[in-house]
C-alpha cells in the first residue's frame, strides 16, 4: 500500500481553464437587458397607469375594487374614498384598492 502514495503525490493537478471575462460580462449584460425588458419595465408601466387611474378618480365614477366590490364614488380624499355600494350604504376604502373605473351606468345594468 505504501507504493501508491508516492505515485499519487507525484501527479500534478491539471491547470484550470481560464474563461474569457468578456463573455461572462456579456452574459450578465444580456441577463440584465432581459430582466429590464420583460420584468422591470412592464411592472413600472402598470404602476404608472394605476397611479394615473387613482389620481383621476372623481365623484360619480363607478369603480370595481380589488376585492371585487362595485360602487359609485361619493367622496374622494387624499388617501381614501367613500363608495356607495347599495342604497344608503356607504363604505370607506383606500384609493389604491381601486382596480378599474367602469363605464357610466354599469352598476345599474347589473
Amino acid at each position: 500500500m505504501d507504493f501508491f502514495i508516492p505515485a499519487a503525490m507525484a501527479q500534478e493537478a491539471a491547470p484550470a481553464a481560464q474563461g474569457n471575462p468578456l463573455i461572462t460580462l456579456l452574459m450578465f449584460a444580456g441577463l440584465f437587458v432581459f430582466m429590464w425588458l420583460f420584468i422591470i419595465r412592464p411592472q413600472r408601466k402598470r404602476q404608472k397607469e394605476h397611479q394615473e387611474l387613482v389620481t383621476a378618480l372623481k365623484k360619480g365614477d363607478e369603480v370595481v375594487m380589488t376585492s371585487g366590490m362595485l360602487g359609485k364614488v361619493e367622496k374622494v380624499d387624499d388617501d381614501y374614498l367613500i363608495l356607495e355600494v347599495a342604497d344608503n350604504m356607504k363604505l370607506k376604502f383606500q384609493k389604491v384598492a381601486v382596480h378599474a373605473v367602469l363605464p357610466k351606468g354599469t352598476i345599474k345594468n347589473i
